[in-house]
């Protein structure tokens, strides 16, 4: 058993660099643009979650967002974009498929939990003034 999975392991980048110089024939756009093209794409999804990955756990910190859901979202952005610098289009499928999934996103399919302490409308600044007076 851990034979076929090492052999499909390491037979799956052997596999979709051949399909990405079947397609690059077949289109006629070069194999370097499909792998430079892949590549520079997931080194700027990369990059771009670094920067969301450390604003997301600042938010956590707060107690404006739940950890698990940062972490979620995090990981699954850090796959897609490994699997967008792999060399070959059925990587780069799986990549934008995991990057097209609406896992938690905010304002999703249900009602979403508002944290204790936290209110989601902005205050504008403005004060309201009234008088007050205890009643026994």
């Amino acid at each position: 058993m851990r034979f076929v999975v090492l052999a499909i392991v390491l037979g799956f980048p052997f596999a979709d660099f051949l399909l990405t110089l079947r397609l690059a024939r077949w289109t006629g756009i070069p194999l370097w643009v499909w792998l430079a093209g892949s590549g520079i794409a997931g080194m700027w999804v990369l990059a771009n979650e670094r920067d969301q990955f450390r604003m997301r756990t600042l938010a956590a910190f707060r107690g404006d967002q739940s950890l698990l859901r940062g972490l979620l979202d995090s990981g699954r952005r850090v796959v897609a974009g490994l699997l967008l610098i792999l060399p070959g289009v059925l990587s780069d499928i799986l990549a934008l498929l995991l990057l097209s999934l609406p896992i938690n996103q905010r304002g999703g399919f249900g009602p979403q939990p508002i944290p204790a302490g936290r209110s989601p409308h902005r205050r504008s600044g403005d004060t309201v003034d009234g008088d007050y007076r205890r009643i026994e």
